[in-house]
């Protein structure tokens, strides 16, 4: 409660920085003080009262302590008939000090008995006195002059009742020792699975007991009221997500970060999407949604589904983040940046790759902030943020609020896409339907597309709150409309990515060059183009003269050297024998096979097995009866099918004429005797995929 506001004039006495002084004059906003010593000060009103030693005159006037009568409820908030008797005892104190009640006319006389001008204070307080007595209510003189001196400094809070002003304690008249046990056991069940409120209140009792207190519990009832009140908003028998989130909540007052420039400030992370999507060979699994969104313009600057969320495919995120959304063919030409609101004209005069570009803006990360996920934190992410020249801002551990904006957009994502697909779960089990299976399914590549599309047509085009003018808040801009209000102040610089910025994106291996190649999880990759760095050194002491190779996990056909004048693309030796591309989840579950098989784990063996893998999987559960006097074709696993699935799904693969070095022949892959002939050659290597820059049209 604020206390009465005072006076301060000419002759009164204050206290400054611990000294006694006397106001000596007054003009305008600046006071003229007088010290003991004969030292003047001239302060003004807002630095004299900012001043926490600063001491009003008459302070301590009532010889009670100001917090003990201060009451802690304001008067709104108390009972209608405590503030009623406050204003009638105010009434009869303003007439003792001024002379009238503060309901009296203008022209109104005072009366003679509490005429200030022929009667002195004390002799209106007795006249007042009597006049309550005769009234029928009485009142001791001490009792009397107390209240004015207490009106007089809080004004009429200081008329109030105390025993209704103080705030009552929300555990009642529990023990502060069960309240304080009752606390700690609420604050163990947030990390815990949920549990009932029984459980907390015997956790309760066993720290009572441990601590040897001779405190006993409360009732039953008593103990279920107070863990109400103690637990309230804490969600300690509810949601464990929700009870996490609460208690990684920053307890201090939320901090906010205004980027002003696109791609200042960024925030990337991953989650399970909420629909059941068609991998490979029908094989049916969930996909795992990576996207990063920038804070200034609210636009999701890339998202991709994989089925498994790896390190390289954060770096491929950024990789697309970087690139032009190419129109894709059945895009209506409303989706495109040319009939847009993006300043398509200006930015095509900078970066010719948007001419065919779709209605999403390209961001050039500055800073990313990430969590501690192994995907962000990995070696593979960090440093091809390093080579992009992009800064890394790690949230708070096990905290959702370091990056509410990614997290928001994943929320937005579920409500205005997902639960319109088909196959959609729910956001948790208990809102998932029945038989959703059955539901015909969206493969993971046209869902792709289809989220893509909708990012475009929708996201960017929907007006957000978060980007309300701050001059004029009825208005909400659309992420399109926010960054081209953003883009000119702030320049655009393009960015394109070449062949090699890809190989640096990819995770990294030192390996010896030696007679025989390369060696990288039990397979061997040799070449013509290593003939000058066998048994060489390559000259880095840190790595023992070791080389820097590079692969992508989810094609293993190939792996990228580093030599001393650039990349050298080197193929796999039998790659000719599984003439699909694959991934190392394959490669490993072939392993797990044959080892689980007591045979020894020779590449050759784990080729084949992976060939036939990826063949019976291929031909699904259904395929064409076998021909007379053969037995049936041995159906695939569903475990073999999963990772079929799973392990070509997610390929990304590199095309080798951009990445492959000029003193490598394509034709070289195979077996060392060179029994693979350049037709096979040609069937293995894929076409090429990543050139975003060459064909507008076609996707990367």
């Amino acid at each position: 409660m604020i206390a009465r506001p005072g006076r301060l004039g000419i002759g009164d006495r204050a206290g400054v920085q611990g000294a006694p002084y006397v106001v000596a004059g007054v003009s305008g906003t600046r006071v003229r003080l007088a010290g003991a010593d004969g030292t003047v000060l001239s302060v003004t009103v807002a630095g004299l009262l900012a001043d926490p030693r600063y001491e009003p005159a008459g302070a301590g006037i009532s010889g009670a302590a100001p917090a003990a009568w201060m009451p802690q409820v304001g008067v709104e908030g108390l009972p209608a008939d405590a503030v009623e008797q406050a204003r009638w005892w105010e009434g009869h104190i303003a007439e003792v000090v001024y002379g009238l009640p503060p309901e009296a006319p203008e022209a109104a006389r005072p009366k003679p008995q509490y005429d200030p001008a022929v009667r002195s204070l004390s002799a209106r307080e007795r006249a007042k006195v009597a006049e309550l007595a005769a009234a029928g209510c009485q009142v001791p003189l001490s009792t009397f002059r107390h209240r004015r001196q207490r009106w007089e400094a809080r004004g009429l809070a200081g008329l109030v009742d105390r025993r209704v002003a103080r705030r009552a304690d929300p555990a009642g008249r529990a023990d502060p020792v069960v309240v304080t046990a009752m606390r700690q056991a609420i604050e163990e069940a947030g990390d815990d699975s949920s549990r009932t409120a029984g459980y907390v209140i015997w956790r309760a009792g066993e720290i009572l007991a441990g601590a040897g207190s001779q405190v006993a519990m409360p009732s039953r009832a008593t103990s279920y009221r107070l863990f109400g009140v103690l637990s309230r908003g804490k969600h300690t028998t509810g949601s464990a997500s929700a009870r996490r989130s609460l208690a990684g909540r920053p307890g201090g007052m939320f901090g906010q970060v205004h980027p002003v420039a696109p791609g200042e400030l960024m925030q990337i992370d991953s989650t399970p999407l909420d629909v059941l999507v068609l991998l490979d060979d029908g094989v049916s699994g969930r996909a795992e949604l990576t996207g990063i969104i920038d804070v200034a313009t609210r636009t999701i600057s890339a998202a991709v589904l994989q089925p498994t969320t790896r390190p390289v495919d954060a770096s491929v995120l950024l990789a697309r983040c970087l690139t032009p959304e190419p129109m894709r063919p059945g895009w209506s030409q409303a989706l495109s940046m040319a009939h847009s609101v993006l300043p398509y004209e200006r930015l095509l005069s900078i970066d010719e790759r948007l001419a065919h570009a779709a209605a999403r803006p390209v961001i050039v990360p500055d800073t990313i902030v990430i969590d501690h996920g192994s995907v962000y934190v990995s070696d593979n992410f960090r440093s091809s943020c390093r080579h992009l020249g992009i800064s890394l801002q790690p949230a708070h551990l096990a905290t959702g609020s370091g990056k509410p904006h990614i997290e928001r957009a994943f929320g937005a994502v579920a409500t205005m896409f997902c639960q319109f697909v088909s196959g959609y779960l729910g956001r948790s089990p208990d809102r998932r339907g029945r038989g959703i299976a059955g539901q015909p399914l969206w493969p993971m590549q046209e869902l792709q597309e289809l989220l893509d599309e909708w990012l475009i047509a929708c996201w960017q085009n929907h007006e957000h709150d978060g980007l309300r003018d701050p001059e004029h808040p009825g208005r909400a801009f659309t992420p399109n409309q926010k960054y081209a209000a953003l883009v000119e102040p702030a320049g655009y610089v393009p960015m394109a990515l070449s062949a090699g910025d890809y190989i640096e994106l990819l995770p990294a291996r030192w390996r010896t060059v030696s007679a025989y190649g390369i060696r990288i999880g039990r397979r061997t990759y040799d070449g013509k183009a290593l003939d000058p760095l066998r048994q060489q050194p390559s000259g880095v002491r840190e790595r023992g003269g070791q080389w820097e190779v590079r692969y992508d996990p989810y094609d293993v056909s190939k792996v990228f050297v580093r030599g001393r004048d650039g990349w050298i693309t080197v193929f796999w030796k039998h790659l000719s024998r599984v003439p699909v591309p694959f991934g190392e989840m394959a490669w490993d579950h072939a392993l797990r096979q044959l080892r689980g098989k007591g045979q020894a784990a020779s590449e050759e063996d784990a080729a084949g097995l992976v060939a036939a893998l990826l063949r019976r999987a291929r031909q699904g559960p259904q395929h064409e009866a076998p021909g007379q006097g053969q037995p049936p074709a041995p159906r695939p696993s569903r475990r073999d099918a999963r990772v079929a699935a799973r392990t070509r799904a997610a390929q990304t693969p590199v095309p080798p004429q951009h990445l492959a070095s000029p003193r490598q022949d394509p034709h070289e892959a195979g077996e060392p005797d060179g029994s693979v002939q350049a037709g096979q050659a040609a069937a293995v290597i894929p076409m090429p995929i990543f050139d975003p820059f060459a064909e507008a049209g076609k996707r990367w």
